[in-house]
């Protein structure tokens, strides 16, 4: 898609990889919506990318996550793209994490993203793109990760029918199925703490990687 002009929500802006994209989008000309947990964070970040609207959401509240999608297409006069940013980690055995921790997780990192871009595909015009991260333990299934690689996987899986249900309408259904990236995120984890990993992506390298998926869908 061409970025320039592009009117695009970028929900999850507030983290370390959806500010470094929403950025970047602004610096290309994208028209960007932000949205985010840290009302602070959203004003810095609004500051940064010229007074783009923002806008405050839970995403253990689907419902407004879902109004959240709503309010940008009207404060931006339609939308493009949604690309979702959106997660939380978790590590532990199974017996160890409990089922409460498990529902947390399906909800930010599967059900939330869901809710969003459930919302922006009625709003989608022919070449709009919708779009949200995963991550490559999708494909990796490790040890010690599994609600976390399953929450991930739910929403790879999602994503994956729906651009199928979506290739008549002309709209773009991206995983944006990242390596590890080494955005502090693991240690900000719900619980557990993060095996030992090799050393990943920076943060610029995975929302350069984001942008390029972007540019590719014609």
């Amino acid at each position: 898609m061409k970025i320039s002009g592009a009117r695009i929500l970028v929900p999850g802006a507030t983290g370390a990889i959806g500010s470094a994209l929403a950025e970047q989008l602004h610096q290309q000309g994208a028209r960007i919506a932000i949205a985010g947990r840290d009302a602070a964070a959203l004003t810095r970040l609004a500051d940064t990318c010229s007074g783009a609207p923002s806008r405050r959401f839970d995403a253990y509240d689907l419902d407004s996550c879902a109004g959240t999608v709503t309010w940008a297409h009207e404060a931006l006069g339609g939308l493009d793209a949604v690309v979702v940013c959106v997660g939380v980690a978790g590590f532990g055995r199974v017996d160890a994490v409990g089922d409460a921790i498990a529902e947390h997780l399906i909800t930010v990192n599967a059900l939330a993203p869901m809710a969003f871009l459930r919302a922006a595909l009625p709003l989608m015009p022919r070449g709009g793109v919708v779009a949200a991260v995963t991550g490559v333990v999708v494909d990796l299934a490790p040890v010690g990760m599994a609600d976390y690689t399953a929450s991930k996987a739910a929403l790879a899986l999602w994503l994956t029918c729906v651009r199928r249900e979506q290739r008549r309408k002309g709209v773009h259904v991206l995983d944006l199925r990242l390596d590890h990236v080494e955005s502090g995120f693991a240690d900000r984890a719900v619980i557990g703490s993060p095996p030992s990993l090799p050393r990943g992506q920076t943060v610029q390298e995975a929302a350069n990687a984001i942008m390029e998926a972007l540019k590719s869908e014609k």
